[in-house]
């Protein structure tokens, strides 16, 4: 298994999408190694890496046209090669929370970008809260700090500026 294809499939949701995809997948040779799937609003969405030999991968980009075609999935599939780092990093995991208003996302995102700090996966949601029914916004974050970095300065920092937005935050190490 030395090349690899990343797929991400959009689409009505419906029981099996699942099951069709990584049938396809598995009948044409090839591995899921890392995915993740949703339910957005009444839409379906995923992303996975998939790891295999060229010609099997030949093969499923084929098959996944056809079901693309078959269910009315928008499929499209990106070969890769895995990631290299070039320089040690330490991982990190970001939690904040606070009422719902539009730029939390942006604002946190600016914060790390412009530190040089590699946001590695992310999931934000909405949720009315339990006693005053007031829209809340959650964002869960792993990051990847450059070891050059002080994390108790860039910690600090972080907690500093989501005090200044009003943003309930935490930061701990992986």
């Amino acid at each position: 298994m030395n090349q690899y294809i990343v797929i991400t499939a959009v689409g009505q949701d419906r029981p099996g999408i699942v099951n069709d995809l990584s049938k396809t997948i598995l009948d044409s040779g090839g591995n899921i190694t890392d995915s993740r799937m949703t339910v957005l609003g009444g839409e379906f969405a995923l992303l996975m890496l998939v790891g295999s030999t060229g010609i099997a991968i030949e093969a499923m980009e084929n098959e996944l046209r056809a079901l693309q075609d078959n269910y009315g999935l928008e499929i499209l599939f990106k070969r890769t090669e895995l990631k290299q780092e070039s320089m040690s990093r330490v991982p990190y995991h970001v939690t904040v929370i606070s009422m719902d208003h539009p730029g939390i996302v942006h604002e946190v995102a600016a914060y790390f970008s412009s530190r040089n700090i590699n946001i590695e996966e992310m999931d934000t949601s909405s949720y009315s809260a339990a006693h005053t029914g007031t829209q809340m916004f959650s964002l869960q974050m792993s990051i990847s700090i450059p070891a050059d970095i002080s994390i108790s300065g860039l910690r600090e920092g972080f907690i500093n500026f989501c005090n200044e937005l009003n943003l309930d935050a935490n930061m701990t190490a992986v």
